[in-house]
């Protein structure tokens, strides 16, 4: 951008999936959005890296040529308890796989092309705001906007800064997320999902014949293990017959694992001090239901619309801030609560292999819980 403006009509704080994709649909629409990154495209992080079918049209709409990468079709579910016990069925509307080191790293180039000003590699150190505008510090300098939208992920700097209540909440059960690329053998239209005590286990295949394979454990495992990653793999995660059969047949393709702590699936508020949260910084799915990415590509163009009507002066921002409070929670209310609900069963040895005993039987029952965590497309 030649000539920046002094004030831009929206800054982002994270170039995650939310905050890109958020960034291509307004400046296509002729609004100056500035987005902040604190890292430097390509780069990996912890996720499942399946994205349900809702969301395919969105992106291809925002000008990903999905069809020519040849992705993945994810179109069966298995599901085994700490001891093995497990379950197939149908994943409807399905899904296809896909990392975020490729999938980030494009919409960054499409978020550029329509006009987005991208700061790599910078830190936000505060947000204020002041007589109708936000006052943004960061480690490349300070700039001013009319709309500010948090999209930093699980937890970051600013959430402690601003004291939010999830913060707190999280310390009572502290998770982390551990992934790996592998190569494997296993049928690529299938996702797994394998039971241990405190966490679970995840594996489905995305681009150029690898394999995603991440899981979540309670922080207490690894302290448990000496702090040790393969330790904690070997005496905790490989008591699943099926879990140590999978780590015996892949082979990891990084010399180290991918790690994030401090996981909170605690309640979020959409809105504070006038900033729009997007993504896993508005509310978190847990891992289990495979659809953190689908959501966070909803939310953005939920936050488009609105943040579009405040722009043209159709509604104040207050007016602007509860529509999306409202919308946000419309379309994703019943889908954190149903994994909520889920979240108790799994990681704990005797509830996973119950639920897996009872939903046996009625496949139409997982068929249910799937529709619930899960949207229509978009």
């Amino acid at each position: 951008m030649n000539n920046p403006p002094s004030i831009y009509d929206l800054a982002i704080a994270g170039g995650g999936l939310a905050g890109l994709s958020l960034a291509i649909q307004l400046s296509k629409r002729g609004y100056q959005v500035l987005l902040f990154e604190k890292e430097i495209y390509p780069f990996h992080k912890v996720c499942g890296e399946y994205i349900s079918m809702e969301s395919r049209h969105f992106l291809t709409e925002l000008g990903l040529p999905l069809n020519e990468w040849d992705l993945p079709l994810i179109r069966e579910v298995i599901i085994s308890a700490a001891n093995g016990k497990s379950i197939r069925e149908t994943l409807e509307p399905g899904g296809f796989g896909i990392s975020r080191y490729k999938l980030d790293a494009a919409l960054a180039v499409l978020a550029r092309k329509t006009g987005t000003l991208i700061l790599e590699n910078t830190r936000v150190n505060s947000i204020e705001y002041q007589k109708d505008f936000f006052n943004i510090s960061s480690s490349s300098g300070l700039f001013r906007a009319r709309t500010v939208c948090g999209s930093f992920g699980k937890r970051s700097n600013l959430d402690v800064k601003w004291k939010r209540s999830f913060i707190n909440s999280s310390r009572k059960k502290n998770y982390v997320g551990i992934k790996y690329h592998v190569r494997a053998g296993f049928p690529g239209h299938e996702i797994s999902l394998h039971n241990f005590s405190g966490g679970y286990c995840g594996i489905s295949k995305i681009e150029d014949d690898r394999y995603c394979l991440c899981y979540l454990t309670l922080a207490k495992n690894l302290k448990k293990s000496g702090q040790s990653i393969s330790e904690m793999e070997e005496r905790i995660l490989k008591k699943n017959p099926r879990l140590r059969e999978l780590f015996s047949q892949v082979y990891v393709l990084y010399d180290q694992p991918l790690t994030i702590s401090q996981i909170s699936f605690a309640k979020k508020t959409q809105v504070e001090n006038h900033i729009l949260f997007i993504g896993d910084a508005a509310g978190m799915i847990t891992p289990l239901c495979g659809n953190g990415m689908s959501m966070a590509l909803r939310g953005s163009k939920i936050a488009a619309s609105c943040l579009e009507k405040f722009f043209g002066k159709g509604c104040s921002r207050e007016e602007m801030e509860a529509a999306y409070q409202h919308a946000w929670n419309r379309a994703f209310a019943r889908r954190l609560r149903t994994g909520r609900i889920l979240q108790h069963f799994f990681g704990n040895p005797f509830l996973s292999s119950l639920l897996i005993s009872l939903l046996k039987p009625f496949p139409f029952l997982i068929r249910a819980i799937i529709r619930r965590t899960h949207g229509d497309p978009f």
